[in-house]
């Protein structure tokens, strides 16, 4: 492909969007077209799109919902019955809901399906009625009930409970519940969830079985019970402290956020609302007037669709387009690389990037502002060494002001087929913030064993002043977090270490057994973490022994809140929490072995 003419970038380039299109679409010249929601036009020479029954411009996969539709309980039943039990399928669904009244409605949700209203707050959108997970297609087991969202909506449940029966990477974002929430499936089978943020239950939550759960600037009637790992930050309404008996690490605040960019409509045009960057924030963004905030139309971005490739992606970008990937399957020859500051990558229905040939899915530069949000990688067959790099490698720019986001961008390697990759995130720039991910070497699936879906590290941290809220990172060969830079935090970390480790040598660190499931550097002298749990179930051999679930420095700078380490059924053992802190597991009772405060 030839190279786009020059044309003008930063401030100078956003005084000429027209003229952006237009190189843009020079530049995609015999790419295949992408066309554009209503209310934005389609880049020049793609023609003009034709509207799909249901979809918009945006395709099939993506379905539009008005209040004066008859026929919507039948939508979404039909999206339902392909994506319940299609773990590791292939189709991706976005459920838009235009503001307005709907009545009478259960959105159940199944595998890779996400449901969003479009209002600008979440009560613009109300369904009288529920969106459901349960575990049905799981003989009641709601713990692979991954890779599905709700966003956006309030809800007025039937029963006046709505249920919520999630495993990992299915985040309940700026939901209104006037009732009540239960995180369990029905029966109350197994459950090991999940995350929630800038939500308001009025009435209770009920985890019951989930094992674990962190909820963040929220405001909920109350919390039933705790299993192992409840954690809550500016949660208003949570429970007391009272970790280790009931296990609630709750905090006042959390220390920096930013909400998830999302689609809305403003009369008949779509845009893409940027919430503001809070300090200290606590309770929901919205409820109290216009949020804090700027809106981007939609004219501002490429609209990603299946068979775009990285060229053309990075074409777009380079002449200052953001992106909204489009629900599907992307492959990738080369990385899409993001240097502008401020350029949002926002994917809807669970859009899934693959790179082919060992290549890194997506790296961005040492800028201010990017936010990435809503998206999977998917590692391919040959292996890469990174799959989401932030910043390059010894970046060093002040981003206090402005960080880097990166939001509900979740990693899998192997499950859906053979997948390997080194590293799954690297965090190079300052001041990122990872707000819920979920990287996971797969344990099922195909292409799965332990040389076949190789992977050593979960994520590797090397910028200073990062924060995590929300860290889920499972299964991986060696150390599934290293921690490296200094003044890190974690509030809410979940891990499950490899299960098909073979053997103890397998997994041995020099002297020590088994690779750490959270690692802070020797060189690091000020980090801090809250409601961290580890879990070990080995399967392959179940006499292997991890010598802790966590390692860290000893020194007055780096603190430790609530930790817990678990064997699962007597798989293994851990013989402490943290170092040669906490006391041993034992047996087969899977009770956790927990740490108030290290040191």
């Amino acid at each position: 492909m030839s190279e786009p003419p020059t044309e003008p970038t930063g401030s100078e380039a956003s005084r000429y969007p027209m003229r952006r299109r237009t190189f843009v679409a020079a530049a995609l010249a015999g790419a295949a077209a992408v066309p554009l929601l209503p209310g934005a036009p389609a880049l020049a020479g793609s023609g003009t799109p034709e509207p799909v029954a249901g979809g918009g411009d945006l395709g099939p996969q993506v379905k539009v919902f008005d209040p004066s539709m008859g026929d919507i309980q039948a939508q979404l039943d039909a999206v339902f019955q392909q994506q319940e039990s299609a773990q590791f399928d292939d189709r991706r669904f976005a459920l838009l809901f235009k503001p307005g009244t709907y009545q009478g409605l259960n959105a159940q949700l199944g595998f890779y399906t996400s449901i969003a209203g479009l209002g600008l707050s979440p009560d613009d959108t109300t369904i009288n009625g529920d969106v459901t997970v349960d575990a049905g297609w799981f003989d009641g087991n709601a713990t692979q009930n991954f890779w599905r969202s709700a966003e956006n909506l309030a809800l007025v449940p039937v029963s006046g409970t709505n249920r919520w029966a999630v495993a990992q990477a299915a985040p309940f974002r700026r939901m209104h519940v006037r009732g009540g929430l239960n995180l369990a499936p029905d029966g109350y089978g197994w459950a090991s969830g999940g995350y929630i943020a800038d939500s308001r239950i009025d009435g209770e939550v009920g985890p019951y079985s989930q094992q674990q759960w962190y909820t963040r600037d929220s405001s909920i009637g109350g919390w039933h019970n705790a299993v192992w790992n409840m954690v809550f930050s500016g949660v208003e309404g949570a429970p007391a402290q009272s970790f280790p008996d009931p296990p609630y690490t709750t905090l006042d605040t959390t220390p920096v956020s930013r909400e998830k960019p999302f689609l809305y409509l403003d009369g008949d045009d779509y845009k893409v609302f940027l919430p503001g960057l809070r300090t200290e924030s606590r309770g929901v963004t919205w409820g109290s007037g216009t949020p804090q905030g700027e809106s981007l139309p939609l004219t501002d971005f490429y609209v990603v669709k299946e068979g775009a490739t990285a060229a053309t992606v990075n074409a777009a970008l380079d002449q200052g387009l953001n992106l909204l990937l489009t629900p599907g399957v992307h492959h990738l020859d080369r990385a899409i690389e993001v240097k502008r500051p401020g350029t949002v990558v926002l994917g809807l229905g669970l859009a899934t990037l693959v790179p082919d040939g060992g290549a890194t899915a997506l790296r961005v530069a040492d800028v201010d502002g990017v936010r990435l949000a809503g998206f999977l990688i998917d590692a391919g067959e040959a292996n890469s060494e990174v799959l989401l790099e932030v910043g390059p490698e010894g970046a060093s720019a002040d981003h206090s002001a402005n960080p880097i986001t990166v939001q509900d961008v979740f990693v899998r390697i192997g499950g859906a087929g053979a997948g390997k990759a080194t590293t799954s995130m690297v965090i190079n720039a300052h001041h990122t913030i990872v707000d819920h991910t979920w990287l996971w070497r797969a344990d099922h699936g195909t292409g799965v064993g332990w040389d076949v879906n190789r992977a050593d590290y979960g994520l590797i941290v090397n910028g200073d002043d990062v924060l995590a809220t929300g860290l889920f990172v499972e299964h991986f060969n060696k150390y599934d977090v290293q921690w490296n830079g200094e003044r890190g935090r974690t509030v809410f970390f979940q891990n499950e270490k490899a299960y098909d480790a073979p053997d103890q040598d397998a997994i041995q660190d020099g002297d020590i057994k088994g690779f750490a499931a959270y690692r802070v550097a020797d060189s690091v002298t000020s980090h801090e973490a809250w409601g961290l749990g580890s879990y070990c179930n080995y399967t392959a051999d179940d006499t292997i022994r991890q010598g802790h679930g966590f390692r860290t420095p000893v020194t007055e700078g780096v603190k430790f809140h609530d930790v817990l380490v678990v064997s699962l059924g007597g798989k293994g053992q851990y013989d402490h929490v943290i170092n040669e802190t906490g006391g041993a597991t034992s047996g087969s009772d899977t009770v956790p072995s927990k740490v108030t405060s290290f040191p």
